[in-house]
């Protein structure tokens, strides 16, 4: 089955937040390696897309907010078990 947004084909979780933003992820996290010529750039292009739309963060919040609602399962926690802590033996008589 094929999922798409407006002519857009979403194939994987990412493609759907990418569609949702209406930018790459990565122009928003960077990516690891990046120079920081690189960085600057993307950097750059972000104020640029906020400039021109500057009611972007407040969509993007209401996205968040409605994926939280829709899943709130996402913030379920588990306790891990602690693993048991090693004693170091007691010497006994060994002078110090």
């Amino acid at each position: 089955m094929r999922t798409y947004i407006g002519p857009h084909q979403a194939v994987s979780p990412h493609d759907f937040v990418e569609l949702a933003l209406g930018t790459p992820v990565e122009l928003w996290l960077g990516v690891e390696g990046e120079t920081s010529a690189e960085r600057a750039a993307r950097e750059d292009a972000a104020r640029d897309i906020l400039a021109d739309d500057p009611g972007l963060p407040d969509g993007l919040i209401r996205i968040a907010a409605q994926v939280i609602e829709e899943n709130p399962d996402l913030f379920d926690v588990v306790p891990l078990p602690r693993p048991a802590r090693r004693r170091r033996a007691a010497r006994k008589g060994v002078a110090a």
